[in-house]
């Protein structure tokens, strides 16, 4: 595994400074349910996939995943890499207003709830399509009912998943012998220890995402977040959580006059002793970063008690792509028991897989099972309950009132 990663440093960046094409003609629509005639279609075809480009180890993934589809379908894949979601679905948004309903820009989004959500509502993604790809008979959809239901919106086979997600801490045992196990007992620590602990800044996915487990801990009844915000009291909903983040802030790593902008930048401060307590959205990202040299090997990782988000990753293909039969190919690589295991060993990024794991080839199951997950991941049953995402409407809130009292300038 590690000689297959090596490799990667000598392969071309693919995206290092991609941008869209311009507007092309596009293909005819794929005939999903021959699989044989999308290979043929997807070939010589380059897929503009945009995604997240904050962490260089998900860049060095994608780079690797776009040179397999490469070599083995003759798919070209460029990494357009993003800092918000949200500026690829606006700019399918603009492509819609403006009439290119083919051959537009954005072929592949790695997509986050809010944003499927939208997009969906608004016809703008193309399928279904996802069940229809061979690699998708060994997705866990039993055992992991959130790669069929993406913040309590079905996907309806109109996003691909290809990483499980659950909400962890990590923290330098050097330096940290109680670690809090409820929302509440993180504020009594940091009285403690001051200016030890911090979150980037929303609408950063994971500053946002450490909103929501504040919020899903504090809210009254939890079960409301599973609605839309507009047919409840909203303001009364978040009350708890204001209260909560005005006791929180003055506690903050500089006094909550600065955020780190992104998880690296998080991480960074931990490395460097600035903080002690982070947190992360990939259960095996503290060993990662340990394999990687980015965070010490005190470094262990501990949930709260009464459990922690969890979900799905997604990639999704817009109405109007371009490269469609290119895009399926890659999604359906994503979710192959070989891309799946290598994205889970902790020296590539310790991303929980999708795939059931008694549907897969006998020989990639032994893969999955000689990993060493690593000295600060926890177990399954370490990680306990995984609570679900509130509906994505409340995000929209969360971030909207948190800039208004709390945002400075990035």
């Amino acid at each position: 595994m590690r000689k297959l990663w090596a490799g990667l440093w000598m392969a071309t960046a693919l995206g290092a400074t991609a941008v869209s094409p311009a507007p092309a003609l596009a293909d005819p629509a794929p005939d999903i349910g021959n699989w044989d005639a999308v290979l043929e279609q997807a070939r010589g075809q380059t897929v503009y996939w945009h995604a997240w480009g904050g962490e260089q180890r998900i860049n060095d993934y994608i780079a690797w995943a776009g040179k397999q589809v490469s070599d083995r379908y003759d798919v070209s894949v460029v990494h357009v890499k993003l800092t918000d979601t949200a500026d690829a679905v606006s700019k399918v948004v603009s492509e819609k207003a403006a009439g290119i309903d083919d051959g537009a820009a954005v072929d592949l989004i790695w997509i986050n709830g809010e944003n499927f959500a939208a997009m969906k509502r608004n016809g703008l993604l193309f399928g279904p399509w996802v069940e229809q790809t061979p690699n998708f008979a060994y997705v866990d959809v039993e055992g992991k009912p959130t790669v069929r239901n993406d913040f309590t919106i079905p996907t309806d086979g109109l996003e691909a998943p290809w990483g499980m997600a659950q909400f962890s801490f990590y923290y330098d045992s050097a330096r940290v012998t109680d670690t809090p196990d409820s929302a509440q007992a993180l504020l009594e620590w940091l009285v403690k220890h001051p200016g030890r602990f911090t979150y980037p800044q929303p609408p950063d996915f994971m500053g946002s995402s450490f909103l929501k487990q504040i919020l899903v801990e504090v809210v009254a009844d939890a079960s409301v977040l599973q609605q839309p915000a507009d047919q409840t009291d909203a303001d009364a909903v978040l009350a708890p959580l204001w209260g909560y983040l005005e006791d929180l802030q003055p506690l903050l790593w500089q006094g909550g006059k600065a955020y780190p902008q992104n998880a690296a930048n998080m991480r960074a401060l931990m490395n460097d002793g600035a903080i002690d307590i982070a947190f992360s959205f990939s259960p095996g990202e503290a060993s990662s970063s340990i394999a990687n040299f980015e965070l010490p090997d005190t470094v262990r990782s501990f949930v709260f008690t009464g459990g922690t988000l969890g979900n799905t990753n997604f990639v999704a293909i817009p109405y109007n792509a371009s490269a469609k039969a290119g895009a399926m190919v890659l999604a359906d690589f994503l979710m192959s028991p070989e891309a799946q295991v290598m994205k889970q060993d902790p020296d590539i990024l310790g991303s929980s897989t999708v795939l059931d794991l008694a549907k897969i080839p006998d020989d990639v199951r032994a893969q999955f099972e000689a990993l060493d997950l690593g000295i600060a991941t926890l177990t399954p049953q370490e990680l306990g309950k995984a609570l679900p995402e509130p509906h994505p409407s409340w995000m929209e809130l969360v971030e909207t009132g948190w800039q208004s009292r709390y945002g400075v300038a990035p």
